[in-house]
């Protein structure tokens, strides 16, 4: 909540600014709402904007932007019906990472944070799996989440990693994973080896020790070298 709180102030300055966009989808009193005050922009609209494509808008960017602490807020907590995935790809896409410092890093201390929460919460407001994937395809970066949960050695966080276990070893999916509304991020690799070496003997699940997994480890690990996401 305090980082969320830091988000909205850092945010506080982005001012309203007249908004265009795909008038077959939008009326002129659906861009009057966009261009008005913040906090009287319905939560519909916000959804909507979400997760409509970028082309609808004439400056998606500055639009997301905008409204970026009315989307993450619901997102951290779990009350915003969007795909986690396609949040990612939207802050992607909005180059959320070139924005003006202060905001690029009031939403990385959100990602951060809520990481952290989630880890020490079980069950969390959003499965550990979406999470994960949200912040790994929006910071396009997945090792030092796994490294933060290697050094998290609680009950929770030892429940969230049976629960992803079980979540990405349904039919092996684990073999071949990919992250991100489109498939952005190749996760196999950084996920397969954190599971085999630092998260080893933290839950005991037989499926690990499948032959097929080890031998892929093998072949991956003795590969062109880092793993990152594609």
């Amino acid at each position: 909540m305090t980082a969320l709180d830091a988000l909205d102030r850092a945010f506080a300055r982005e001012e309203p600014f007249p908004v265009g966009g795909c008038t077959y989808c939008y009326g002129e009193r659906d861009l009057a709402e966009l261009a008005g005050p913040l906090h009287l922009i319905s939560d519909d609209m916000v959804s909507s904007v979400a997760q409509e494509v970028p082309s609808h808008w004439d400056d998606f960017p500055r639009l997301y932007r905008r409204l970026t602490p009315r989307i993450i807020r619901p997102v951290v907590t779990g009350e915003f019906h969007v795909d986690e995935d396609l949040i990612a790809t939207r802050l992607r896409e909005a180059s959320w990472t070139t924005w003006d410092k202060p905001l690029a890093d009031a939403l990385h201390d959100v990602w951060t944070a809520w990481w952290r929460a989630t880890l020490h919460t079980h069950p969390s407001p959003v499965r550990i799996r979406e999470t994960l994937s949200l912040i790994t395809v929006a910071t396009h970066t997945l090792r030092p989440w796994l490294d933060i949960w290697t050094t998290t050695r609680t009950p929770t966080a030892d429940a969230h990693l049976a629960d992803l276990i079980d979540d990405v070893l349904f039919e092996y999916e684990l073999t071949d994973l990919h992250l991100g509304f489109y498939n952005e991020y190749h996760a196999t690799p950084e996920l397969l080896d954190w599971l085999l070496t630092d998260a080893r003997g933290r839950v005991e699940d037989t499926r690990l020790d499948h032959p097929y997994l080890r031998e892929l480890h093998g072949e991956l690990s003795g590969g062109s070298g880092s793993a990152g996401g594609c």
